[in-house]
Formats: structure tokens, sequence, C-alpha cells
């Protein structure tokens, strides 16, 4: 014998109540609601930090490695530009590419008003345009600007767009140092 119930209709009314009513698995419901929103702050926050430490220990390694050239001893052992370069890379390989990414560049100048620390150049197409960097470290109390970029790649997508000022979605990030060499002795 068959067995007869009374069959209702589903409204969307009375799915919702039914819905409203039952409890079990909403804690993992809320809990894939939420997770993704949330796993992605934790990132975008991570994310973010690792921009401003990887800034930091860029300009850590700048400042000291112009050291080297502002006491003369890069002079002293005719250091190269891929040389001066290896310095920095010495402390910030754990953050980029280092002997991929960086690119320096080392000038002289005659007076302080006339260095240029600015960002540099970017081609129409969003790309770094490194042309007019070069190696000059100077002499005795010659006045130097060192400048080291990195085309840093931005992962998350939503703080990417907002941070990004490069092709590839990729964020320039600069340190600089601007001295006078010590009057050392250039002889050896």
């Amino acid at each position: 014998m068959l067995n007869h119930r009374r069959i209702r209709r589903a409204t969307p009314r009375s799915v919702w109540s039914a819905l409203r009513r039952e409890s079990r698995g909403s804690v993992a419901v809320e809990f894939a609601l939420l997770a993704i929103p949330f796993l992605g702050l934790v990132y975008a926050i991570f994310e973010t930090s690792l921009v401003h430490m990887t800034g930091q220990v860029l300009q850590t390694a700048v400042t000291d490695a112009s050291r080297l050239i502002m006491t003369g001893q890069a002079q002293g052992k005719a250091m190269t530009g891929s040389q001066f370069k290896a310095e920095i890379c010495k402390k910030v390989t754990v953050f980029f590419n280092c002997s991929r990414d960086l690119q320096v560049d080392v000038q002289v100048y005659t007076s302080f008003t006339g260095a240029s620390i600015t960002t540099p150049p970017v081609d129409a197409k969003g790309n770094l345009d490194t042309s007019a960097f070069k190696y000059d470290a100077g002499q005795p109390n010659s006045i130097v600007v060192v400048r080291a970029v990195v085309a840093y790649p931005i992962v998350v997508p939503l703080i990417g767009k907002t941070m990004v000022n490069l092709s590839g979605n990729k964020l320039l990030i600069m340190a600089s140092s601007a001295f006078k060499n010590e009057p050392y002795s250039s002889s050896p």
C-alpha cells in the first residue's frame, strides 16, 4: 500500500522559515562565509608589512654600502658598480632576487641643491627606465647620491590596485643616500 502524504509546495517563505529553524551546520556555513575575507585581510596586512620591511632593509643596506664610498674604501679597492651592488645585496637577499631585480645608481654632483634624489622615470608602458643609471663614486670631498630601486611584486589583487605604480602589478621601492665624501687620501 502506498502512503500518500499530502505534498506541500515549497514556497520561498516556507524554505526560509525552515532554514532559520535549522541550526545544524550553521557554524560551518558562517565560517565558510567569513574565512575567505578574513584570510584575505590577514594576507593583505602581511604583504603590506613585508613591503614596508623591505623598504627599511633596503634603506639600511644602501646606507651601510654608501659608507664604503664616503670613506674612500670603494675607491681604494677600485670597486665596480657590480661589486657595489653586491655589497647592498648581501643584506637584502631574503626579500627579493637582488642580483636580478635591484638597480643601483651612483652619481656625483657639484652641490647638494643640484643633487637629484627623485624617483627614476617610468615609461608610458609603466616600466622602470634605468638607462641613465651609472656608477661614479667620485673623489675626496665629492657630493655623491646613491639610489637603489627595485620593482617589487604585489600579489594581493585588492591592495595591488592601490599600491602598484609599475606595470606587471609591481611597486617601486627606492632607497637613497646623499653625502659628501670624506677628505680621504686618494693615493695608496
